[in-house]
C-alpha cells in the first residue's frame, strides 16, 4: 500500500513510517519540521529507508502539495498538529489554524483526489473536557473513577474545554462528517497517552517521555496538581497495531471514532512514574508542585472495549515494561537529546 504520513517526522509518525516500510509498503512523510527533534526523526528514518520520500510543507499553507501528495495514495495517517493544551491558551489562532484548518486541508486534499485514499485522524482524550461531573475518588495515592470502572466510552458527552479541545474537536467532527457526506473512509482515534521510542517530551506535551529524559539529565521537574492525577498509557507500538488493525478492518471501522489507550489495566498516576524512574535511574528524584493546568482533567482512562470489539485490538505492553523500554531507550540515545534541553 502507498501511505502518506502527515506530521510524519514526529514521534507517532517517525514511529510508524519505519514501522509500514518494514512492512514493504511505500511511505511518504510531509512535515514542517517546526518542532524540535524532527530533523534527528527524519535522519534517522533516512538512514534505515533510503527509499523513504520526504516532503517539507505546512498543512496550513501548501493546499497545492497536499494535493500532490494525497493523489494515488491508499492511506493518509494524520499526524500533523499543535500538540499541547497550554500552548494553545497561549495562542490560540495558531492553534485553530493548525488542527482545524490544517485538517480540514487534509480532508479537502482527499475529497477532490481521484483514489480517495482512506483517513486515520489522530485526535485526543481532551475532546471529553474537565470531565467535571464524574465522581472520583482517591484510591491507593492515585485518582480513579467511581462509576466507570472500564474508563470512559466512546459514547460519553464530548465537551472540548480548550482551544486545543476546541481544535482537535472541531477537526474530529470534520473527518467523521466527511465520511457521512462525501462517503470517505476515515476513522478517529481519540488517543489517551501515548509514549515511547522518539519522543522529544517537553514539560508542555509529552510527559512520561519529558520525565524520563529530564531523570537523565537531571533537569528539575515540576508537577502541576497534587501528582496523583492518573491516566491511561499506551506504547507507541501497541498504538502502531491498532493503526494496522484498523486499516485492515476498515469496511467495519469506517465513520467510527475510537478510544485508544491503555485502559483501565495501564493507568498511571504521575507520581507513580516518578516511583517508577527512581528504580530504573537508581536515584531519588526532586520534584516541586505548581497550581492545576487549565483543562488538566484529574482522571483520564478511556474505555477501549469498541476497538477490541470491532478490530480485535488491545494493548499487550504493560506500563512496567514500557517504562523499561522507553528509559532504556533513552539511556543508550543521550546524544540525541543535546541541545534539545
Amino acid at each position: 500500500m502507498k501511505f502518506l504520513i502527515t506530521g510524519g517526522c514526529g514521534f507517532i509518525g517517525s514511529n510508524s513510517a519505519d514501522y509500514f516500510l518494514k512492512k514493504g509498503h511505500e511511505v511518504t512523510v510531509l512535515d514542517n519540521m517546526s518542532r524540535k527533534g524532527v530533523e534527528k526523526n527524519l535522519d534517522w528514518l533516512r538512514k534505515n529507508h533510503p527509499k523513504i520520500k520526504f516532503v517539507k510543507a505546512d498543512i496550513r499553507y501548501d493546499q497545492s502539495i497536499l494535493n500532490k501528495e494525497v493523489e494515488g495514495k491508499d492511506v493518509v495517517l494524520h499526524f500533523a498538529g499543535q500538540t499541547a493544551v497550554t500552548t494553545s491558551v497561549i495562542n490560540p489562532r495558531k492553534d485553530f489554524e493548525i488542527n482545524a484548518i490544517g485538517t480540514f486541508n487534509v480532508l479537502e486534499a482527499i475529497r477532490n483526489s481521484k483514489t480517495k485514499p482512506m483517513i486515520l485522524e489522530s485526535s485526543t482524550n481532551k475532546v471529553y473536557g474537565g470531565m467535571k461531573d464524574v465522581k472520583v475518588h482517591e484510591v491507593k495515592g492515585r485518582y480513579e473513577y467511581v462509576d466507570f470502572p472500564k474508563g470512559i466510552p466512546e459514547n460519553a458527552l464530548l465537551d472540548f474545554h480548550s482551544p486545543y479541545g476546541c481544535s482537535k474537536g472541531c477537526a474530529e467532527q470534520y473527518v467523521i462528517d466527511y465520511g457521512r457526506i462525501y462517503g470517505l473512509r476515515t476513522v478517529v482515534f481519540r488517543q489517551s497517552c501515548i509514549y515511547g521510542y522518539r519522543q522529544f517530551g517537553v514539560e508542555d506535551q509529552g510527559w512520561v517521555a519529558w520525565f524520563t529524559i529530564a531523570t537523565l539529565f537531571n533537569k528539575p521537574l515540576t508537577v502541576y496538581g497534587d501528582g496523583k492525577q492518573t491516566r491511561d498509557v499506551l506504547f507507541v507500538e501497541d498504538l502502531i497495531r491498532a493503526y494496522e488493525m484498523a486499516i485492515e478492518n476498515i469496511d467495519k471501522t469506517s465513520g467510527k471514532a475510537y478510544n485508544i489507550g491503555g485502559g483501565s489495566e495501564n493507568q498511571m498516576s504521575l507520581l507513580e512514574l516518578v516511583k517508577y524512574l527512581e528504580t530504573e535511574f537508581n536515584k531519588k528524584l526532586t520534584i516541586r508542585f505548581n497550581q492545576w493546568r487549565p483543562g488538566d482533567q484529574p482522571v483520564f482512562v478511556c474505555d477501549i472495549t469498541k476497538a477490541k470489539k470491532d478490530f480485535g485490538w488491545e494493548p499487550k505492553i504493560n506500563v512496567r515494561k514500557g517504562i523499561q523500554k522507553l528509559s532504556e531507550w533513552v539511556k543508550q540515545n543521550k546524544e540525541l537529546f543535546s541541545g534539545l534541553y
